[in-house]
């Protein structure tokens, strides 16, 4: 017995001189007296957490010191939050973003083209939050369709403005309405090869502006480029706003879907709030449950927005077809004032990737419930940064100066106001804004993301401190008010840097790259009629049945010659 109890009292005594050890350490950063909560271990109590060279390496009820010292009293400490539908990849909408929590911004439905210069350049410039990338299907197709808009340095939301008024300037939009010819098909998905052979994240699909254009074999052919590196998908579906059988909302998730499934892909269905929502959100629900990687987005507002040139805005859809008035549902926050036929018309033509505000009034009713889906994440579908010029602000700009969509300032505040209002219980909220988004991205191999949306020791230090009981957005559609930061989040800390103090963003750029590692080579093997017909065919007499595969009608049949 003697033995037993002397080696588990060494144990013990071992222990607590280890536990001594590190509370007697001086942190680059300590955040005491907080709320720590870990939506992954459920962990939720008072703590003091200590951070040095950017990663947690202590919680603990013990008293703890540290070069910068944050009081967290009243306060919850928590998991960075992380978007994953983020178009505000310039400075001044990246300031914003930052006051409303987020510590990681991902544009996985626009991305990117020339994803390799793309890191590169923010690696040079420096960022204040995490980022990342996907290759963006749409910039890959205008870089081969449209070869007059001279798409070559890298392009990305913050510059796709000339770009797709250049690829528009000869009456069509070869990105959105063309059909590829096997060839075309061929560089595109090989382009998009090698931005995932350079780290991209996955591909990145903006299919609703190209529905009329991306045929159902180019796009399952693109998630399968995506597939073979195990990467994810992002799709804004083909026919987002419809409710119209035969082409309604679900059906156009259904094509997606079903393409991730027989390739065993990781799918993120992109801001997943319009009609059919309850649907696909159920589907996905049971494909989670065979063990498949699949979620969804949601944003917090009945306003959506997007550029005034956008196919689905044509008045031969968006007044014939779905029976709107461009006077009751665009507003053009540049101008301050709702379209018109004739002012659209007129806008079309000067400034197609002018970005406008689409309300939606029919998505209040579901709004709430939005709060309560498990793995249904926040991305807000953060806008540019853009002035009453129409033209990127510094970033010292007033908040005033901001016309655009209020999601990008407000998007975490709204959330989790609504969800205090409505007994929503802080964890699942905390999960749907950090831990799920971080969880998913993590389980495609991506190491970096499996090292955030926790609040743990050894992970990095991610985190955002906000009041529970105050947090809120202050945004709105009104003039002046657009870019107003949400309040009750005084502390951000990225990669274990205090970026936000005290309700004040710091001009500091600790941000790191979201990115898989470079590979050696790609994975794409072009599509072949002939490769395609032994593969899925049986081997008939040749000389009485000649191989042939679809002719070529210029429509850029799947697999023609």
């Amino acid at each position: 017995m003697f033995p037993r109890l002397l080696i588990t009292f060494i144990a013990v005594f071992l222990g607590a001189a280890s536990l001594s050890t590190a509370v007697a350490q001086e942190y680059d950063l300590v955040i005491n007296n907080g709320r720590v909560m870990d939506p992954e271990t459920m962990y939720d109590d008072i703590a003091n957490v200590g951070i040095k060279d950017g990663r947690i390496v202590a919680i603990t009820k013990e008293k703890i010191t540290g070069k910068e010292k944050i009081d967290a009293s009243g306060h919850v400490v928590a998991p960075g939050f992380i978007d994953t539908h983020y178009h505000a990849v310039d400075p001044f909408a990246t300031k914003m973003a930052l006051r409303d929590g987020v510590t990681t911004g991902m544009d996985l439905e626009a991305g990117a083209f020339n994803v390799k210069q793309w890191y590169d350049k923010k690696a040079e410039s420096g960022w204040q939050v995490n980022y990342g990338t996907v290759t963006g299907m749409s910039f890959v197709r205008m870089s081969v369709l449209d070869p007059e808009a001279g798409v070559s340095d890298t392009v990305d939301f913050s510059n796709q403005g000339p770009y797709t008024a250049a690829a528009a300037a000869d009456g069509v939009a070869g990105w959105s309405l063309t059909k590829s010819s096997l060839d075309q098909m061929n560089q595109i998905l090989g382009t998009m090869d090698e931005d995932l052979r350079q780290g991209a994240l996955g591909i990145g699909v903006s299919l609703a502006y190209m529905a009329r254009g991306v045929l159902s074999y180019e796009m399952f052919s693109a998630q399968r480029v995506a597939a073979n590196y195990g990467r994810l998908t992002a799709v804004h579906t083909r026919y987002h706003l419809n409710k119209d059988t035969p082409t309604e909302a679900p059906i156009a998730f259904d094509e997606i879907f079903t393409n991730a499934m027989l390739l065993d892909a990781p799918l993120l269905m992109a801001h997943n709030n319009d009609y059919g929502w309850w649907e696909i959100e159920e589907k996905l629900q049971l494909a989670r449950a065979k063990g498949l990687n699949m979620w969804s987005e949601y944003y917090p507002y009945y306003g959506g927005s997007t550029f005034v040139g956008a196919d689905f805005l044509r008045p031969a859809n968006w007044v014939d077809n779905y029976g709107y008035k461009y006077e009751d549902t665009i507003y053009d926050p540049v101008d301050d004032a709702m379209l018109t036929d004739e002012t659209y018309a007129a806008l079309v033509k000067k400034e197609p990737g002018r970005s406008v505000v689409v309300y939606m009034l029919y998505r209040k009713p579901w709004m709430s419930t939005w709060l309560t889906v498990p793995h249904m994440t926040v991305a807000s579908d953060a806008m540019a940064g853009v002035g009453p010029d129409g033209k990127l602000l510094p970033w010292d700009a007033d908040w005033s100066e901001y016309r655009g969509h209020p999601r990008t300032s407000g998007t975490r505040g709204a959330v989790f106001r609504m969800a205090r209002e409505q007994g929503v219980p802080l964890m699942f909220t905390i999960s749907q804004a950090s831990y799920w988004v971080a969880k998913h991205l993590g389980d495609t191999g991506l190491k970096s993301m499996q090292e955030r949306g926790r609040l743990q020791v050894g992970k990095v230090a991610d985190i955002t401190i906000f009041d529970p009981e105050k947090i809120t957005d202050n945004s709105t559609f009104k003039v002046g008010e657009h870019g107003i930061p949400s309040t009750g989040i005084p502390y951000v800390v990225v990669n274990g840097v205090v970026v936000v103090k005290d309700s004040k963003v710091l001009p500091v750029k600790p941000g790191k790259p979201i990115r898989f590692p470079v590979e050696q080579s790609g994975r794409f093997e072009p599509i072949n009629v002939g490769t395609w017909i032994d593969k899925t065919t049986i081997s008939p007499n040749p000389e009485k049945f000649p191989v042939k595969g679809p002719d070529d009608s210029g429509a850029g049949a799947a697999i023609n010659k």
